[in-house]
């Protein structure tokens, strides 16, 4: 999925754009799973008793709200994060009612680094942590590829001060 081209400058195109890795939604997953059969399990439980429609009526609406609670949300704030870096900046936007972001000039970041255990090296996944100018360093947990988007952010960030070197060259 392309990031938004209205929110890009002249002469800036996107170099990497991706949400969360999908590990994070492994566990919401798993919990949909045990809400499911839980609720068939006391489902037919009360079947054949006195309570069984307003029985099955609270299991639905209990069921309901915890599929809702741990696993819709977490899959839509998984879907509305964005991490996008451009030939100019890094961006980060997440968030579905209050939407939040960051934006770093790739000119203001001054070291790229990543960690990934060994949980995260299987999955392919890991920790990039981006540290700039006058900010404490800033960690983008569950980052897919971790390590290409290093290089990437990387070789964006040199190639942008090596052409500033350049014009500074130039311009004595």
């Amino acid at each position: 999925m392309a990031y938004p081209d209205s929110l890009l400058g002249e002469d800036e195109h996107v170099v990497v754009h991706t949400h969360p890795h999908w590990k994070m939604l492994v566990l919401p997953v798993l919990l949909f799973l045990v809400v499911i059969g839980g609720g068939a399990y006391l489902a037919a439980l009360a079947a054949g008793s006195a309570w069984e429609l307003p029985m099955w009526i609270a299991l639905g609406v209990v069921g309901g709200v915890l599929v809702i609670w741990w696993t819709l949300a977490p899959l839509v704030r998984w879907r509305t994060t964005h991490f996008v870096v451009t030939s100019r900046r890094l961006m980060v936007r997440e968030g579905v009612f209050t939407r939040s972001g960051v934006d770093i000039p790739m000119w203001r970041i001054n070291s790229v680094r990543f960690n990934h255990g060994i949980v995260d090296r299987m999955f392919g996944c890991g920790t990039l942590v981006v540290e700039s100018a006058s900010d404490e360093p800033l960690e983008f947990d569950d980052i897919p590829r971790v390590e290409q988007v290093h290089t990437l952010l990387y070789r964006e960030v040199n190639d942008g001060s090596e052409h500033d070197d350049q014009d500074r060259w130039e311009q004595r």
